[in-house]
């Protein structure tokens, strides 16, 4: 099962706003109804809050790690999405953020996937 307990954090090291954006190209999960491996890229973009109201971000080998726990995990593409979103949100209370998942094709289906956190700026929302 996906553990958010893996996240960890750091104290965002600005105070005027910068944007960060993590890819992962390996990700993998598994499809609940075959049984057969799903492989996407992720990307995680966020603005962390001012580090004088307590903003964070995540610390990539952590975040390596709960992305792999995704790795057995029957799960929907739509559901891996909204988890990332819901679990990294809680940890990090961005400004706002948006998670991205780009799947690669399988029976002539390819899927992206969006989820949003906060007030997602227009020119951010490739």
């Amino acid at each position: 099962m996906p553990d958010a307990k893996l996240l960890e954090t750091f104290p965002t090291p600005a105070e005027t706003p910068f944007i960060v954006e993590h890819v992962c190209d390996e990700f993998t999960s598994v499809c609940p109804k075959t049984g057969h491996p799903d492989f996407g890229t992720i990307t995680v973009r966020f603005q962390p809050r001012p580090a004088a109201v307590g903003g964070v971000c995540v610390e990539l080998k952590a975040l390596k790690l709960y992305f792999q726990s995704f790795r057995n995990e029957g799960i929907f593409y739509e559901a891996v999405t909204n988890r990332i979103r819901d679990d990294l949100a809680k940890l990090m209370n961005p400004a706002w953020m948006l998670i991205k998942t780009d799947w690669k094709g399988r029976g002539g289906f390819k899927s992206v996937i969006r989820a949003e956190s906060g007030p997602v700026p227009d020119m951010w929302r490739q």
